[in-house]
């Protein structure tokens, strides 16, 4: 008789514990702390879908943030001129990102290291200064603000997104079908192959693989969620602006990413979740925080090489191995 061992009952279970708490917080936060976790739930889901390629594809990019507005503007435009529908527009924001990393990939991916995340910038600004000077479609610099957020319509239930609560329950159960998600293409056959294409790519093509096609699929799927999340984000602030897609948002994923660790799943949302309460603390303190982030960076960088989460999860792993 075969039996789950007990990390395998652990691993389920504490996401879903997790997950409770997350939905238990607005009940007994204050509303504020209520939009806190609201922008923490969408940054992480952003800083997942790129965790995708940095940690597990061995792919630095700079352009995440193009996906990203894409997907903000997408969800504007179908909500503004097609519509109004909410779930049409949840569902045009991922389309329309893979379809621009689609495309941007198909170039990108011939490349590597520097080259990569150097073509992946220039693509991300050209995104940006596209939103930034095609007036009538984007807006401009004025973006596209949302006079009025469609409600969700859950059969003869209508909830107004305008109520914090609401807002926070659909970013937190799209951010938990969107990690599921994840979760589910790195534990594939095809997760191993981005994981053998991060440690060494010319041995799997030497094995018949087509590093170029995988990686470009990752990339579209790292894309697509990038512009789920950007929808979230425009629902979240009400507009969609070109700020979105500007190089300075790329980083975000990126130092979140490197603060929770590169390479584990739950990591980078660990890492927003570092990044925002920092931000918090500190703004009550300075205005200039992010000179107390490059502070905490730097020692993590050093003393954490895996992450925070990462490098913690080792030093665990590393304490059951020895006692066994």
């Amino acid at each position: 008789m075969h039996t789950k061992p007990v990390a395998t009952y652990r691993t389920r279970l504490l996401p879903l514990l997790a997950f409770l708490l997350l939905a238990a917080g607005p009940f007994v936060l204050p509303v504020y702390w209520t939009f806190i976790l609201t922008e923490i739930l969408i940054m992480a889901l952003f800083a997942m879908s790129f965790n995708l390629l940095m940690g597990y594809t061995g792919l630095l990019s700079f352009g995440q943030a193009g996906f990203f507005g894409t997907g903000a503007y997408a969800a504007a435009l179908v909500i503004l001129k097609g519509g109004g529908s909410l779930w049409l527009a949840l569902a045009a924001a991922p389309l329309a990102a893979a379809l621009a990393a689609l495309v941007i990939g198909y170039l990108c991916v011939r490349r590597d290291e520097i080259y990569f995340a150097m073509i992946t910038l220039g693509f991300g600004m050209m995104l940006y200064t596209l939103a930034h000077n095609w007036i009538e479609i984007s807006g401009g610099s004025d973006g596209l603000p949302l006079a009025a957020i469609p409600p969700l319509n859950l059969g003869a239930l209508r909830i107004s997104l305008f109520n914090p609560v609401a807002m926070y329950l659909l970013v937190l159960c799209t951010t938990a079908l969107g990690a599921l998600f994840l979760q589910r293409v790195v534990r594939s056959p095809f997760g191993l192959m981005l994981t053998a294409i991060r440690e060494n790519r010319d041995r799997l093509a030497f094995v018949g693989a087509d590093v170029r096609r995988v990686r470009l699929v990752a990339f579209v799927i790292a894309g697509a969620v990038s512009g789920l999340a950007g929808a979230l984000f425009c629902l979240f602030n009400g507009m969609a602006t070109p700020d979105f897609m500007h190089w300075s948002f790329s980083a975000r994923p990126v130092l979140m990413t490197v603060l929770g660790g590169a390479g584990v799943f739950w990591g980078p949302a660990f890492g927003a979740a570092v990044f925002f309460i920092l931000e918090q603390l500190t703004t009550q303190i300075t205005e200039n925080w992010m000179i107390v982030l490059g502070a905490v960076l730097i020692p993590v960088v050093v003393f954490f090489p895996k992450g925070i989460l990462g490098t913690w999860l080792h030093f665990l792993k590393n304490r059951r191995s020895q006692r066994s």
